[in-house]
């Protein structure tokens, strides 16, 4: 029961990642070049890499404890610099829009 717990859980988060890169691209042309531009290239790349990254959860059992440990602790980092580059996009549209 708990394997096919976990099989439905990364099958359903794989699922969202693909949603989520397509409105990534599907935006990349409406979005404006100079800083939102490049900030929106760098968000691209990190959800095409969380995209890849959740492809290879599946495959966890198979991989030895200190890869699944590095990939974890990727997972952690670069998650935190696309939330940082998330809140500065938000705070400098908010920060346009309000001026």
């Amino acid at each position: 029961m708990e394997a096919n717990l976990i099989v439905v859980i990364n099958v359903a988060a794989i699922a969202v990642m693909l949603v989520c890169l397509y409105l990534v691209f599907k935006l990349r042309s409406k979005i404006p070049g100079g800083v939102v531009g490049k900030q929106w290239q760098f968000l691209t790349f990190l959800v095409t890499l969380f995209t890849l990254g959740y492809f290879i959860t599946p495959f966890f059992t198979l991989l030895p404890a200190n890869i699944i440990n590095l990939i974890v602790a990727l997972i952690f980092f670069f998650g935190a610099i696309y939330v940082l580059i998330t809140v500065r996009l938000i705070y400098r549209i908010i920060e346009e829009l309000t001026t």
